[in-house]
């Protein structure tokens, strides 16, 4: 009796392990769905900017190499502020592509830190003898905790907003600690973001009325910002966590 006891809990014990694993799972599926997902890209015409490994293509502002605090793994750009600076992270500095863009499609996902800033900028002029930030030249797409942050708060300041400029048309941002998608795309004058899958904002550079933008903003003191075509993208140290990943752009 006791040696048939032991052989049907044995088969239970077996039959047990086999029902845990769901029947259709595949331990590569998200490796395949992700390859999958580039090769769409790909084939669209869209190059990665970010490798998902290394920061390879990246440096930091006004600097030959990438910050050490920008730490690329699994797929993530991470600014890891732990270690604080003035109001940028220690070993951190703003993220700048080595290539620079006129016309271009980018999409990214980001996510920010409970109370945490930072932001997108484009076609950033790198001289650092006549700009000292990227901010200087660049327009930015916004990238805050609205609820924990003081700049999301305030308009035109808020996680999506063309910082000082334009506020999104719709509150459709994600809070801290989730991943939001963005699409910026600049084409000739045609500025649009789409954010989560919604388009909420467009506007054209360079005309009078982005001018007069310009002069009713904080960007006012800096006579050069907003007024290049050409320039870097640049992922902004604002002193705070942040995460990028699915970095890619397509020149139109």
């Amino acid at each position: 009796m006791n040696k048939l006891f032991l052989i049907a809990l044995t088969a239970i014990a077996i039959s047990g392990c086999h029902s845990s694993t769901p029947k259709n799972y595949n331990k590569d599926s998200t490796v395949v769905a992700d390859t999958n997902k580039k090769t769409e890209s790909t084939a669209l015409g869209f190059e990665p900017l970010f490798d998902g490994k290394t920061t390879d293509g990246w440096h930091a502002y006004g600097k030959p190499a990438p910050g050490l605090a920008w730490k690329a793994k699994d797929g993530i750009l991470h600014l890891d502020a732990s270690e604080k600076g003035d109001w940028q992270s220690k070993n951190g500095g703003d993220m700048v592509s080595n290539g620079e863009y006129e016309n271009f499609d980018l999409k990214l996902e980001w996510k920010i830190s409970k109370g945490g800033n930072s932001g997108i900028l484009f076609h950033v002029k790198e001289d650092t003898t006549r700009y000292k930030y990227s901010y200087f030249t660049g327009p930015e797409c916004q990238v805050v905790d609205n609820k924990e942050n003081e700049d999301g708060k305030l308009i035109k300041h808020r996680a999506g907003d063309l910082y000082d400029l334009i506020s999104i048309s719709k509150e459709v941002v994600k809070p801290a600690g989730e991943w939001n998608q963005v699409e910026i795309v600049c084409d000739n004058s045609k500025l649009d973001f789409t954010i989560n899958g919604e388009h909420v904002l467009s506007t054209t550079l360079w005309d009078d009325n982005w001018k007069k933008l310009v002069a009713g903003s904080k960007f006012k003191e800096w006579p050069d910002f907003g007024t290049f075509k050409t320039g870097h993208i640049v992922l902004q140290d604002h002193g705070a966590d942040v995460w990028y990943r699915n970095i890619e752009i397509k020149k139109l």
